[in-house]
C-alpha cells in the first residue's frame, strides 16, 4: 500500500508505485471522483482530442457541404413536425 502526506499548502506528491502504475508522469492530469461508498478514484486523464483522429471511418465517397446543409435541412424538418 502506498501513502502520501498532505503539505500545509493541500498538496501531496503521489508515490512512485502509484505513479508507475497509472503510467503517469510530469504535466498529466488526474481526475479525483467520488465513488458511491464516499471513497474517491484517482483516475488518469490522459487522453486528448487528438486521440480521437480516426475513430470515425471516412465515408466511402466525399460528402460536399451542400449535401451536409441539405441533410441537416431535412433532419430538421422532421423534428420540426
Amino acid at each position: 500500500m502506498s501513502a502520501a502526506t498532505i503539505t500545509s499548502k493541500g498538496q501531496i506528491t503521489l508515490p512512485k508505485a502509484v505513479r508507475d502504475r497509472l503510467e503517469l508522469g510530469p504535466g498529466d492530469r488526474v481526475d479525483f471522483v467520488l465513488a458511491p461508498d464516499g471513497r474517491f478514484d484517482l483516475i488518469p486523464v490522459k487522453a486528448s482530442i487528438k486521440s480521437l483522429q480516426g475513430c470515425v471511418p471516412a465515408p466511402a465517397k466525399p460528402v460536399t457541404i451542400e449535401a451536409m446543409a441539405k441533410a441537416v435541412r431535412a433532419r430538421a424538418k422532421r423534428f420540426a413536425s
